[in-house]
C-alpha cells in the first residue's frame, strides 16, 4: 500500500481499518491523533516490525472511524475487533461469560444463584468469577449443606403451600411456609456472605460463640448443629490461602513467552483469596507482539457486565514502552529493550525467557574480579554482590522509565494518556475507579509468578485442542486455525414444533451457555425453509462468529443456507467481492450404505462433509480425528435440537389438555404458559395469584382456578 496523502487523515481521535484488495479489514487500530499514528506505518521498513510490514504489503485501503475522546476509540476497536477478527488484530477468542454466585440484598428470603452477568445497581452482592461452572456448582451444593437457603424460585416460593422435599432431608429453611423468621434468615444469608468474602476466621468466631451461648442455655442440640457447622466450614477453607493481608480484590496478568507463541494467566484475587485463575494462549507470535497483545487483551477481555476488580496487575505498562499498535511494538534497537544477555531490568523482557516485571531483580551477580577468579565467594560477598546488582537494576529501570515518560507517543499524547483512558474505560464499566499498575510488593509479585506458571501449564495441555484446530484449518484449507464450531440441526413432527438448535464447541470442547434454539413457523415441514428462516436469524443474533459453521444435512440443506448468507452479507456490506463467506461453512451427511441410503447404523465412522461449490466431499480419512470431532459436534447438535422439540411438544400436548377444561381457551392457555413453569405450578397457584395475570378478572380466575383443581 502507498502511503496516503496526510491532508487525507483527519488529526483527530477515532478508529482506523486496513483493508485488503477484496475489502476484508484485515486490522483495527485506535489513535489519539489518526493522522500522525497512521503515518507511522510508512516509515522505513527496517523501523518496522515483521507484522507490520507484512500487513502494509497485504492491505490496499484505509478507512477511518472519527470519535470525539480517545477513550470513544478504545470502545469502538474493541468492538470491531470482535466483530470482525481482522487477521493481523490479537483476537481474545475466549470471550465467554464467567460464572458468580448472586446474593439479593433487597429479599427478605434471598436465595444464592448462579449468574453469568452482573447487573448493576440490582441491590445484590457478587462473588466470583469461577471460570469452571462444574466447580462453582459444587461449591454452590457446598454451601447449601453448610446453609439451609431456599433454591426454589419467586414463584415457586409464593405459590407453595407446604414445604418442599429439601426442607424434609435438613437442606431448607422453609420460607416458604414461614417456618424460619426473617431475622434468622437475614443472619444465615450473612454468613454465606462472610464465607464467600473470605472471613472464614470471623465466621467461626461468631459460629462459635453462638455455639458456646446454647450450651449455656442447655440447648444441646443447636450447639450440637453448631459444632458440625463449623467443622465443616473449617474443612472447607483449609485449602485456602491468605494472599493479601489487606483483603484486596484484583486481577493479575502473567506473559509467558514459548517456542510456540505467547501464553497470558489470569489470576482473580477476590477479599485476599486466590478465587481462580485461566488462561490463554496466541500460537506464532512473538516477544515483539508483547505490549500490544496486554493492550489488546484489556480492551476485549473487560465489558459492562463481567466482573472488574479495582485494580489490575499486568508484568509492565505496554503504553509505557510506546505500544499502541503493531508498528509501536517492541524495537530490538530500543534503550528499552534487552538482548539475551543482558542483565540489565530497564527492559520489560528477557529474550528467549518469560515475560517479567521490570522491577523484580532477576538479574546475574557481576562478574568476580581477575584476582578473585576461581575462588568461591563467601556468603557476605555474595550477598554484598548482589545487593549491589539490584540497586544499579532498580537505576536503570527509573532512567528507563523517565525517559519513556520524555517522548512522545506516535499518535500526539504521552504514555499517561493511554492509561488513563483505559482506565476510565474501565471505570466506568466498573461504576468504581480502575487502577492499571505493575506489582507494588512482594505479594503481587508472587500472584504474577502464579500467573505465569499457569499460563505455562496451560499452554502445555492446549497442544492436542491446537493441533485439532489446525487440523480442521488443513482439512477446509482455511488460513487460520478452526477453534470455535457452531452445528445447527432441524427437528419437527409432521412440520409441528419446529425447533433449529444449534451447539457450540470451543477448543474441542462444548460451550453450553452458548447453545441456543430458535422456534421457526411457517416452514411446514421443509427443512430448506427452515434453515434458510434460522440463517437469516442467525446473521441478526450477531456475534461471536464462528470459524465454521456446520449444517446437518447433505448438499441441499448446505446449499440454501449458503444461498440466503450471502444474500444477506452482501445486502448489509460485509459479504466479499470475492463471494467468500466470513467464516468456513460446511454440512455433514450419514454415509451411504450398499442400496445407496443413509447409513444409520451405530459406530458408522464414513459420515461426508460437504462445503460450498464443491460436488463431492472432502476426502477425509475414515475415523480421522477430523471427522470424529465433527460427528461428536453433530450428535450433540441432534440429540439438543430433538431434546428441545420434544419439550415443546409436550407442552403443546398440555396446552390442548388445558383448552378441553371449562374457561381456558387458547389465548388463556398460552398466558398460562408465560406466567407458570409447568401444570403443576398452574394447579397449585392462588386464586389472588391467578387474578394478577394481565387480562383476567375475578369471575374469570375462578373458573380457571376451579378447572384446575379439578385436572
Amino acid at each position: 500500500m502507498e502511503r496516503p496523502l496526510p491532508s487525507s487523515i483527519p488529526a483527530t481521535p477515532g478508529v482506523y481499518l486496513y483493508k485488503d484488495a477484496s475489502g476484508r479489514i484485515i486490522y483495527v487500530g485506535k489513535a489519539r491523533d489518526l493522522r500522525k499514528r497512521v503515518l507511522s506505518y510508512f516509515r522505513p521498513a527496517d523501523q518496522l516490525t515483521a507484522k507490520t510490514r507484512a500487513m502494509i504489503a497485504k492491505a490496499d485501503a484505509i478507512e477511518f472511524l472519527n470519535t470525539n475522546s480517545e477513550k470513544e476509540a478504545l470502545l469502538l476497536e474493541a468492538s470491531l475487533i470482535k466483530k470482525h477478527r481482522p487477521h493481523y488484530n490479537i483476537c481474545l477468542r475466549d470471550d465467554k461469560q464467567y460464572v458468580m454466585f448472586r446474593l439479593s440484598e433487597r429479599e427478605p428470603f434471598p436465595r444464592l444463584e448462579i449468574v453469568r452477568r452482573m447487573k448493576k445497581r440490582d441491590g445484590a452482592r457478587y462473588f466470583g468469577p469461577f471460570t469452571s461452572g462444574l466447580a462453582a456448582r459444587e461449591t454452590w451444593k457446598t454451601l447449601h449443606r453448610l446453609f439451609p437457603l431456599r433454591r426454589c424460585s419467586d414463584r415457586a416460593m409464593r405459590n407453595r403451600e407446604t414445604p418442599c422435599l429439601y426442607h424434609h432431608i435438613h437442606l431448607c429453611a422453609a420460607p416458604c411456609v414461614d417456618a424460619v423468621t426473617p431475622e434468622e434468615y437475614a443472619d444465615m444469608t450473612r454468613r454465606v456472605s462472610l464465607l464467600l468474602s473470605g472471613k472464614s476466621t470471623e465466621l467461626i468466631d461468631l459460629l462459635r460463640n453462638s455455639m458456646e451461648k446454647a450450651s449455656d442455655e442447655l440447648d444441646f442440640e443447636r450447639a450440637a448443629s453448631l459444632r458440625d457447622q463449623i467443622r465443616a466450614i473449617e474443612k472447607t477453607v483449609e485449602k485456602q490461602g491468605i494472599v493479601l493481608q489487606n483483603g484486596g480484590d484484583m486481577d493479575v496478568l502473567g506473559l509467558v513467552s514459548l517456542p510456540e507463541g505467547l501464553a497470558l494467566g489470569v489470576v482473580f484475587v477476590r477479599h485476599g483469596l486466590v478465587q481462580d485463575r485461566s488462561a490463554f494462549f496466541w500460537p506464532g507470535l512473538g516477544l515483539e507482539d508483547a505490549s500490544e497483545l496486554l493492550w489488546s487483551f484489556l480492551g476485549q477481555f473487560y465489558h459492562a457486565d463481567r466482573s472488574i476488580p479495582p485494580r489490575i496487575v499486568l508484568p509492565y505498562l505496554p503504553w509505557a514502552v510506546g505500544a499502541s499498535g503493531p508498528a509501536l511494538a517492541v524495537d530490538s534497537q530500543s534503550a528499552l529493550v534487552t538482548g539475551a544477555s543482558s542483565t540489565s531490568m530497564g527492559s520489560p523482557f528477557l529474550a528467549g525467557a518469560d515475560v517479567t516485571p521490570c522491577f523484580l531483580g532477576e538479574g546475574t551477580l557481576n562478574a568476580p574480579s581477575a584476582e578473585n577468579a576461581g575462588r568461591e565467594l563467601t556468603s557476605i560477598e555474595k550477598a554484598a554482590a548482589m545487593l549491589a546488582e539490584q540497586e544499579r537494576i532498580e537505576k536503570e529501570r527509573l532512567d528507563a522509565e523517565k525517559a519513556a515518560r520524555a517522548d512522545q507517543r506516535e499518535d500526539g499524547g504521552t504514555p499517561e494518556d493511554g492509561q488513563a483512558a483505559l482506565e476510565a474505560v474501565l471505570a466506568e464499566m466498573r461504576g468504581g475507579p480502575v487502577r492499571i499498575a505493575v506489582p507494588r510488593s512482594e505479594e503481587e509479585r508472587r500472584l504474577l509468578d502464579m500467573a505465569r506458571s499457569n499460563a505455562r501449564e496451560s499452554a502445555k495441555n492446549r497442544k492436542d485442542s491446537a493441533s485439532l484446530a489446525d487440523r480442521l484449518a488443513a482439512a477446509f484449507r482455511w488460513d487460520r486455525p478452526v477453534v470455535r464450531v457452531e452445528c445447527a440441526d432441524v427437528s419437527h413432527t409432521g412440520g409441528e414444533s419446529t425447533k433449529v438448535g444449534a451447539v457450540v464447541y470451543e477448543d474441542g470442547r462444548p460451550l453450553k451457555e452458548d447453545y441456543r434454539v430458535w422456534n421457526i413457523e411457517g416452514a411446514g415441514g421443509d427443512d430448506y425453509a427452515a434453515l434458510t428462516m434460522w440463517a437469516k436469524r442467525r446473521l441478526e443474533h450477531g456475534e461471536p462468529w464462528p470459524d465454521l459453521l456446520l449444517i446437518d444435512g447433505g448438499r441441499g440443506q448446505l446449499a440454501a443456507v449458503d444461498k440466503i448468507l450471502r444474500e444477506e452479507l452482501e445486502q448489509d456490506g460485509e459479504g466479499e467481492s470475492e463471494g467468500r463467506l466470513p467464516f468456513l461453512l460446511a454440512g455433514i451427511a450419514k454415509a451411504r450404505d450398499e442400496r445407496g441410503h443413509a447409513d444409520r447404523r451405530a459406530g458408522n465412522v464414513a459420515d461426508r462433509i460437504f462445503v460450498p461449490g464443491r460436488s463431492n466431499p472432502l476426502p477425509l480419512r475414515e475415523g480421522c480425528p477430523e471427522l470424529l470431532f465433527l460427528q461428536v459436534v453433530r450428535d450433540a447438535a441432534h440429540d439438543f435440537s430433538i431434546g428441545r422439540h420434544r419439550q415443546a411438544r409436550a407442552k403443546q400436548a398440555f396446552s390442548g389438555e388445558l383448552q378441553q377444561l371449562p374457561g381456558i381457551g387458547p389465548k388463556t392457555a398460552r398466558l398460562l404458559w408465560e406466567h407458570f413453569d409447568s401444570v403443576a405450578d398452574m394447579k397449585s397457584a392462588s386464586l389472588s395469584r391467578i387474578m394478577e395475570l394481565p387480562g383476567i378478572g375475578r369471575k374469570k380466575a375462578e373458573a380457571i382456578f376451579e378447572s384446575l383443581k379439578k385436572m
